[in-house]
């Protein structure tokens, strides 16, 4: 694809990412300083995408330049992590870091006897039980998780979690140090 249509294509980008959200030029506008005029310009391609445009539409939409512009891919897209071991737990980086979403696998031995500390930190944690079951403490609460069910919250709000056994637990985690809240869709 040459670089003028790869240009063009970046205006039509711009609108039906607007439209996915269902936001108006407008509130749009409002959101990021950028006059109403301009971004039907930057969309109707009249006018040249700029990192002064785009940047601020890149934090509203919460995606990195390359998805809002339609980057082309570059080199082998597959992560190579590198498992970390403490104090018994493995954990396995699922993504490159580059995002606002984090995701990783943790393998938990059984601990049933060991106080779970609760942790307080900016963000938000989405966590699927893969297999064993994992004991959540959520501020007062005191959840046990089983195989295939999931949790979410906020991470200002009291949080640690364990394996109260007997097996190997083993889970899921996305976590957005922005507070962003994770949306899952599924097709008809």
């Amino acid at each position: 694809m040459a670089i003028d249509e790869e240009l063009a294509g970046i205006g039509p980008r711009l609108r039906a990412i607007r439209e996915s959200r269902k936001l108006t030029l407008s509130a749009v506008s409002d959101a990021t300083g950028i006059s109403i005029s301009t971004l039907s310009r930057l969309e109707s391609g009249a006018r040249r995408a700029q990192l002064e445009l785009l940047l601020p539409l890149a934090r509203l939409y919460h995606l990195p330049l390359d998805d809002l512009v339609g980057a082309p891919a570059l080199g082998d897209p597959r992560i190579h992590p590198r498992p970390r071991v403490r104090d018994g737990v493995v954990t396995v980086p699922l993504s490159g870091g580059a995002g606002s979403w984090e995701a990783f696998k943790q393998v938990l031995p059984a601990t049933p006897d060991k106080p779970i500390p609760q942790w307080v930190h900016p963000g938000w944690d989405w966590i699927y039980v893969i297999s064993g079951r994992m004991r959540l403490l959520l501020a007062a609460d005191d959840l046990v998780l089983e195989a295939g069910e999931a949790a979410e919250f906020d991470t200002l709000v009291p949080h640690g979690f364990a394996n109260p056994g007997p097996g190997v637990l083993e889970v899921l985690c996305l976590f957005n140090a922005e507070g962003a809240r994770l949306h899952t869709r599924a097709s008809a």
